[in-house]
């Protein structure tokens, strides 16, 4: 059996890889982890959700520097398509990262580090989604399989 301290590195690793745009699922080990009770749920809960929400501030780091190869001729979009997906982002964008958990969430993260959101309204925004996604795989989890 794993040592509480080795389940809960490899629950960080798989929840960082999850948040990024590796192939990573952290839902599984979470789970399994919460039913074999490796470790108390709370701890499981906050390990996964600084994972993940840590995964994410890569992605947000990557889109700050995609964002200074906007002017070659070979990044994906126009300066106006770039200056109206601005506009746009900035009218209702940064409400798009309470979906960063979900499937093709993370390309919220890229985007808001590509649109300069604000540091403090990405963090805040992302652990908010981040640790609210575990914590209900957590009471899923308690309901539908007994977990304690």
């Amino acid at each position: 059996m794993l040592s509480e301290a080795a389940a809960l590195g490899g629950l960080f690793l798989a929840a960082f890889g999850a948040a990024t745009i590796l192939p990573f699922q952290s839902e599984v080990i979470f789970v399994g982890l919460q039913l074999s009770n490796a470790a108390p749920l709370p701890l499981i809960i906050l390990v996964a959700s600084i994972g993940n929400t840590l995964g994410a501030v890569v992605n947000y780091v990557l889109g700050l520097w995609l964002e200074h190869f906007r002017h070659r001729r070979w990044f994906p979009v126009s300066e106006k398509q770039l200056g109206k997906a601005q506009r746009i982002y900035a009218r209702w964008g940064i409400w798009t990262l309470l979906l960063s958990w979900a499937p093709l969430g993370d390309a919220f993260t890229v985007i808001a580090g590509v649109m300069r959101t604000h540091w403090a309204v990405f963090l805040a925004l992302v652990t908010i989604a981040k640790t609210g996604r575990y914590i209900v795989l957590a009471l899923a989890t308690n309901a539908v399989g007994g977990a304690p």
